[in-house]
């Protein structure tokens, strides 16, 4: 059986990344981190094993920003783009958005966290699937 193959990056592509094989917990959040992080009422994130992501542009791994006591908040030092998040586990979490091709039925969020913090005008049925 082939391993997916799937890549992504920032908008200027100074960060750019291939993840092989597929990723877990594909699911959306309106936590404040993730609010102020992207500048969106609600995101979309895709987690992967850290020996699943391999940085492949010309700056290498993102910047990254310590947002909690387990995370550090990944993003493009040249032109800002949210990637996602580097887990303190070997875990990077990124954003659905930054993938070449966000479409894919297996970003389908599963669930929604933060949900009680959610805009009350972000309409609900945006955040899961059915």
């Amino acid at each position: 059986m082939e391993k997916v193959m799937r890549a992504g990056g920032c908008l200027c592509g100074a960060v750019r990344f291939e993840v092989t094989g597929d990723g877990s917990n594909p699911h959306s959040c309106s936590c404040r981190n993730c609010q102020q992080h992207t500048g969106a009422p609600s995101v979309a994130w895709m987690e992967f094993a850290r020996d699943q992501v391999c940085w492949t542009g010309a700056a290498g791994a993102p910047a990254t920003y310590r947002s909690s006591e387990y995370s550090s908040r990944a993003f493009c030092a040249a032109c800002g783009s949210s990637i996602g998040a580097i887990d303190d586990a070997p875990t990077v979490a990124l954003l659905v958005g930054s993938f070449d091709d966000p479409t894919q039925a297996a970003f389908a969020p599963e669930y929604h966290s933060f949900e009680d913090v959610r805009p009350g005008w972000w309409p609900a049925a945006t955040m899961a699937a059915d």
